[in-house]
C-alpha cells in the first residue's frame, strides 16, 4: 500500500475536560501546538492530511490543511467516532488513518506497519496492540487505519446512537498489530502530563 493511498486525520475535537476545558490540540508542546506537532509527525507517513476540530477552527486552519468539525446529527462533542465520520465523509483516498492530537510520540512507522498488516490479512481495519505495565495486551483503537468504504457502516452505527469504537470495529474484519513500546502511545490527559511528556522525550 502506497502512502499516497492513505489520508491522515488528526483527532482534535474533544472537550479537553481533564485539561480544565482548554482546547487540547492548541496547547504548546516543544514550542508548537500539540496538534501541529502530531500533524507534522503523521505527515511523513501519509499522502494527505486533515484535522477534526470543533472550536477555534481558524487556529487549526492556520496549519494549512482542511479542518472539519463533527457532522451534524451525532451530538455535540460526540467522541472519536464522530471525528472518524467527519474524516470519512471527506476522504478522497482508499484508506484513512486516525491519530489523536494528545499522543506526541506515536511511532514513526505506525502507518506503514498497520498498512502492511491490513494488506497481508485482507482486513478492513488495522489497530496497534501494546502490552501495558501489568503485561496485558491493550488495543489502541483511536489509532485506526480503515477503508473509506466503511463510511456507510459508520453512518448507520452512529445514527443509531453508537459511540464505542471497539463495538463498531468488531463489526468488520480487523487486524491487531503488535507494537512493543507501550510508552509511544502515552497520551497527555492533563497539563501536568503534557509537561512531563515534553520533559521526558527527546
Amino acid at each position: 500500500m502506497d502512502r499516497h493511498e492513505i489520508t491522515g486525520l488528526i483527532l482534535a475535537g474533544g472537550r479537553g475536560s481533564r485539561m480544565g476545558g482548554v482546547d487540547k490540540g492548541l496547547q504548546p508542546y516543544r514550542g508548537v501546538p500539540l496538534a501541529l506537532h502530531t500533524l507534522l509527525r503523521l505527515g511523513e507517513q501519509v499522502g494527505e492530511l486533515m484535522v477534526n476540530a470543533n472550536r477555534n477552527l481558524a487556529a487549526y486552519e492556520s496549519f494549512g490543511v482542511p479542518v472539519w468539525p463533527d457532522p451534524q446529527g451525532v451530538g455535540e462533542y460526540a467522541g472519536p467516532l464522530a471525528g472518524f465520520l467527519a474524516g470519512l465523509e471527506r476522504c478522497e483516498t482508499p484508506w484513512m488513518v486516525t491519530v489523536p492530537c494528545d499522543t506526541p510520540a506515536f511511532p514513526l512507522d505506525l502507518v506503514a506497519r498497520l498498512a502492511a498488516a491490513a494488506e497481508a490479512q485482507d482486513a478492513e481495519i488495522a489497530m496497534p496492540r501494546t502490552i501495558d505495565a501489568d503485561g496485558r495486551p491493550q488495543v489502541q483503537p483511536v489509532f485506526c487505519l480503515l477503508r473509506t468504504s466503511l463510511l456507510e457502516s459508520l453512518v448507520r452505527f452512529t445514527h443509531e446512537g453508537g459511540r464505542k469504537i471497539d463495538r463498531w470495529t468488531a463489526l468488520h474484519r480487523c487486524v491487531e498489530v503488535d507494537f512493543p513500546d507501550d510508552a509511544a502511545f502515552f497520551n497527555a490527559n492533563t497539563l501536568d502530563e503534557l509537561r512531563q511528556a515534553e520533559a521526558q522525550r527527546s
